[in-house]
């Protein structure tokens, strides 16, 4: 390895790595059984883990057709429809969190028809809660999944249309079994930016313990009343983030390292994709 190559990855490891391990050192390994045996921390936990998966369940369902429509589409506007999509990337949490507010907020433009119609109510909720993470993480799975659809090759699905499959069905077993890979790598970047989302959060939801109080938000409260108790807390959240960063990255990763499968419309006949 060229050492003008090796010495700045080494330090950008370095850069990277140092933070996690003083964390784990300042841990404070002999009273964290206590620390974390605490209702608030077990709810903080399990709501930010429910939070997290749901944003990424809505963000594949709605994520995966938008990066479609921006791969795929050819109308006019959609360089500018994928950056206000891309936008949530780049700005502050804090400012997505305002935005939430006057969208959805009571006063908002969509939640003012929402309260007076219909009487819901979404800020300083855990629906909040789940449309804060959804709002900061899809755009991760969006970038993603979009590469991987302007990188297939059109030629399978063009195949499949010969044989007689509907766009629909093409969409579903020609084009996204060649994007599998990329596709779960979007879902899992998505879920690790929802588990550790912050800013927009208590912005827009707030911090109800058992509501709204995620992991994040209770080690921001910790570290002003009890550093011990965040750093407990931090510890957990990053164990909880590596274990399943880990698990699933082997996932992708094998699935990335095999060719693409060939895709089952050119495999089937004609009848079974209609």
């Amino acid at each position: 390895m060229p050492w003008a190559l090796g010495v700045p990855a080494a330090l950008g490891a370095a850069f990277l790595v140092v933070p996690l391990v003083a964390l784990v050192w300042r841990s404070p390994w002999r009273d964290l059984g206590r620390l974390l045996d605490d209702r608030t921390v077990l709810e903080a936990l399990r709501l930010s883990l429910i939070s997290a998966t749901s944003a990424t369940v809505i963000a594949l369902v709605l994520g995966v057709p938008l990066a479609w429509v921006l791969a795929r589409s050819t109308l006019p506007g959609v360089g500018l429809l994928r950056a206000l999509v891309t936008l949530p990337l780049v700005m502050p949490p804090v400012v997505g969190g305002v935005a939430l507010l006057y969208a959805f907020g009571r006063t908002g433009l969509l939640g003012r028809p929402l309260d007076v119609w219909f009487g819901v109510t979404i800020p300083f909720s855990t629906t909040a809660v789940v449309m804060a993470e959804t709002f900061v993480a899809m755009p991760f799975l969006v970038v993603t999944v979009e590469g991987a659809f302007r990188a297939a090759d059109t030629g399978y699905d063009e195949a499949a249309a010969t044989l007689g499959a509907s766009a629909l069905t093409r969409f579903r077993r020609v084009t996204l079994p060649l994007v599998r890979p990329s596709l779960i790598a979007g879902a899992v970047l998505c879920w690790a930016r929802a588990l550790g989302e912050f800013g927009a959060t208590i912005t827009f939801a707030g911090s109800f313990p058992g509501r709204t109080e995620t992991m994040p938000i209770a080690i921001y409260l910790q570290l002003q009343t009890d550093p011990r108790a965040a750093t407990a807390l931090a510890l957990v959240l990053l164990v909880v983030s590596m274990v399943v960063l880990v698990a699933l990255r082997g996932r992708w990763w094998s699935a990335g390292r095999r060719l693409p499968r060939t895709p089952a419309a050119v495999e089937l006949a004609p009848r079974t994709l209609r």
